[in-house]
């Protein structure tokens, strides 16, 4: 009897479950630029700590941040979006071009007698696929940006509300007299993360920008975007973000330019990823490397874009509730590194 009450006790959590996410699914317009906002008031916070060390009164230092947010977002959001626009304007020439140079691969495999099927190939493996991955994902995070208004409104409430956000939560957990030190814990590193990530996904942008300048390779403006973006997806990010200037390179310049790009990309998302945000962000979160590119495929699934990029965040705040929970803490094991289990 005990059994089939935990089966069904499992069943109902389960059917819980598949709801909850079934209303996100369909509340994803709303819930996405609430993401995006709590992400961008995270990551200005450290602003608002600065300003207020020179004694600025909180409105002020608010305004300031608000008035940099949408100063940069608009100055990047015009070049950016001319340069999408330019983009997908030849990018039909491009696709024609990296097939010519795919083909050339093909006729040079065949003469050491490496026999390929051309046209299964080609029906297989469309090698302009790979650049609309990269054009289809920013198109996505331009449209969730279309609420420009309501993000930076959410993010001015959440900025003034941020300094109580942790007594609110110890209230709202029955804990007034702060005993739960996993949230401030939580709170804290999450912080911590996004503020790092940031500056280092911001600077492996601007070398890659200007490494791609350099090489005069085109729109180098926009690879540096997606460069920026996409470090913030684990594992995968980087390398999706190479592909795209890569593979303009080699249509434009040829192999020698390309393979000089994947190099560059290599070096800088090596430096950045292995040497300097180790550095800063000690052992990182504790999430295992099945679990972060698990996350990464079902947030994207679940919130598109937006999703993708906050993926890491998003699962360390699911692993957070569970370990406070006794019937949950197995799971967060489970998505932990496991680097406390003995041999």
């Amino acid at each position: 009897m005990a059994s089939l009450t935990g089966v069904n006790k499992s069943l109902i959590i389960f059917a819980a479950l598949v709801v909850v996410l079934a209303g996100i699914k369909a509340a994803s317009v709303i819930i996405i630029p609430f993401i995006l906002a709590a992400f961008i008031a995270i990551v200005c916070n450290p602003l608002i700590s600065f300003f207020g060390r020179y004694r600025i009164p909180k409105g002020i230092a608010v305004v300031l941040v608000v008035l940099i947010i949408v100063g940069l977002g608009v100055s990047l959001g015009g070049l950016v979006g001319q340069s999408v626009n330019d983009f997908s304007q030849q990018l039909p020439e491009y696709k024609a071009k990296l097939q010519e140079e795919f083909v050339w691969l093909v006729d040079l495999a065949s003469q050491y007698n490496i026999l390929i099927d051309r046209d299964q190939i080609l029906s297989m493996f469309d090698p302009g696929k790979m650049v609309d991955v990269a054009t289809n994902m920013l198109t996505g995070l331009g449209g969730v940006m279309a609420n420009m208004f309501l993000i930076i409104l959410t993010v001015v409430f959440m900025l003034f509300e941020g300094p109580t956000l942790s007594k609110k939560i110890h209230m709202a957990l029955a804990d007034p007299d702060r005993k739960m030190e996993q949230i401030d814990r939580f709170l804290v590193s999450i912080n911590s993360y996004l503020a790092i990530k940031t500056l280092v996904s911001l600077g492996t942008g601007i070398i890659a920008a200007f490494y791609l300048w350099i090489l005069d390779v085109d729109y180098f403006v926009l690879w540096g975007v997606l460069a920026f973006m996409f470090n913030y997806i684990p594992n995968i990010g980087s390398i999706i973000a190479a592909v795209p200037a890569v593979l303009l390179a080699l249509i434009t310049q040829g192999p020698l330019t390309a393979g000089l790009v994947g190099a560059g990309y290599l070096t800088i998302n090596t430096v950045m990823g292995n040497i300097v945000e180790p550095k800063f962000m000690g052992k990182g979160l504790g999430l295992s490397t099945l679990v972060v590119f698990l996350s990464l495929i079902f947030w994207g699934w679940l919130l598109g874009t937006v999703g993708m990029l906050l993926s890491v965040p998003l699962t360390m705040i699911v692993k957070i509730a569970l370990e406070a929970s006794d019937e949950g803490r197995w799971v967060a094991t489970l998505l932990g590194t496991g680097e406390n289990i003995k041999n």
